[in-house]
């Protein structure tokens, strides 16, 4: 049984191997203008392989001449970019550009209708963001009773890869809450965190476990507590830069 199991996993993760013959790895960083550029999907639209940047834009995947990467992220405009033969020798840059929501008024209205309210789904069950219910299908065996979705989506990465975007998501929302409970007035008069810098000290901000935790209570004054801490180390990171 054990072989017959390997047996099929191959057969299935085979054509991902073939696909990538004569594919090296390549490097590339993303330029924008944003300081953290962390957890931006790099897809090989031939092969289907991805990758994510880290903070400072850098990535590495595995591509040939002509192969097609499509670079896309919830704050930025989607790039698709061509490899070339210089591509695959030195590092390639790619520019991308943020997408610009602004919202001159908000009204929220409490809603009347609802899945619970209508019976579809029992009160109090958990809900799940698209990032949670993808990264749960493709992990949870007890998710996929009768296919092989959650061991091919191991050896693959796409578990991973769907992690980091969980992760991703998790952090958005955390700045999102912080955008919503205080004004950028808040952190430059009251933290005295330079304007330039506001918006890297929300994701200085989130970055920490700590904190994040304090943020899920909801309790403004513990809340405003740790990230007076927090905005005093931010400081002193960016005094130091100066000095140099």
């Amino acid at each position: 049984m054990i072989r017959l199991l390997y047996f099929i996993v191959f057969w299935c993760i085979a054509p991902l191997f073939a696909q990538e013959k004569g594919a090296v790895a390549c490097r590339g960083k993303v330029n924008a203008d944003m300081t953290n550029l962390e957890g931006i999907y790099v897809i090989n639209l031939n092969t289907e392989n991805a990758t994510i940047t880290d903070s400072k834009g850098f990535f590495t995947i595995n591509a040939k001449v002509g192969d097609s990467l499509l670079l896309s992220s919830v704050q930025f405009k989607s790039v698709t970019k061509a490899i070339t033969s210089e591509d695959l020798s030195s590092l390639f840059f790619v520019t991308m550009h943020p997408i610009m929501n602004e919202l001159k008024e908000v009204v929220v209205k409490r809603p009347s209708v609802s899945a619970e309210s209508l019976g579809i789904i029992p009160y109090g069950q958990k809900k799940y963001t698209p990032a949670e219910r993808k990264y749960a299908t493709a992990s949870s065996g007890r998710l996929n009773p009768l296919g092989l979705d959650p061991l091919l989506n191991y050896f693959s990465g796409r578990t991973a890869m769907l992690k980091k975007e969980l992760e991703v998501e998790k952090k958005e929302g955390y700045l999102v809450q912080l955008e919503n409970l205080f004004d950028k007035n808040h952190y430059v008069n009251t933290l005295h965190i330079p304007s330039d810098y506001v918006k890297g000290f929300l994701y200085f901000a989130v970055e920490n476990p700590k904190f994040t935790r304090v943020l899920k209570t909801k309790n403004r004054t513990s809340i405003e507590f740790l990230m007076s801490e927090l905005a005093a180390q931010y400081n002193e990171i960016i005094a130091s830069k100066k000095v140099k």
